[in-house]
């Protein structure tokens, strides 16, 4: 090949490898600040009312990867004797053998294993709930709420999803004409993104 020819074919491909990025951009990685995130739950009580209650302990993570969705990812990790529907008797209950044996099992774990974005808000995560030494996939639809930044400099996001699961289906047969089998959770995070500008930031 003549070099005069040749020349300007390898100026126009350097040209297009300075315009390409070297990699894509990393997903925003956050951590679940748990003072401003709650775990909720609901049950249906002899069929006639639902009883509600939460999780007061727990800690996670998310990222979200704009250019590559299907690379996003959940990790939530609750302490099941943090059980709190308001009532101290019932709750040592819940927190028994019967029920969520929160000594043998003290940990409900939740890694997601796939995502799908829905649209610009909303995206659908499929993982693995990990549940009174059981372990079963569950798919939740995760909708984000906004973002923005804290007083302090810290960028947050806000996700919200409901999903429900069987507590037969984790082994918790215990009392079925008492309480439903159904069981509605939802999880309302707020994230703080984890960078450089964020290190030192406030989390009040």
């Amino acid at each position: 090949m003549n070099a005069n020819i040749r020349t300007p074919w390898l100026g126009i491909a350097f040209t297009f490898l300075l315009l390409v990025p070297a990699s894509a951009p990393a997903a925003d990685n956050y951590t679940i600040d748990s003072e401003h995130s709650s775990i909720i739950f609901k049950s249906l009580h002899f069929g006639t009312g639902h009883i509600y209650g939460r999780f007061n302990q727990f800690s996670g993570k998310f990222s979200v990867d704009a250019v590559k969705p299907s690379k996003s990812s959940v990790e939530l990790e609750v302490k099941s004797a943090s059980v709190d529907t308001g009532n101290a008797k019932r709750d040592q209950h819940i927190k028994s053998p019967d029920f969520l044996n929160a000594r043998q099992f003290p940990v409900i774990s939740f890694k997601s294993t796939s995502a799908k974005k829905k649209d610009d808000h909303t995206a659908e995560l499929v993982g693995d709930l990990t549940l009174h030494g059981i372990t079963r996939s569950v798919k939740a639809q995760v909708r984000r709420i906004g973002s923005g930044k804290d007083p302090w400099g810290n960028q947050r996001l806000g996700v919200e999803t409901s999903f429900t699961i069987k507590r037969s289906d984790f082994g918790i047969k215990f009392m079925p004409e008492g309480v439903g089998d159904l069981i509605q959770v939802t999880l309302a995070a707020e994230g703080i993104l984890q960078n450089k500008a964020n290190k030192h930031a406030r989390a009040d």
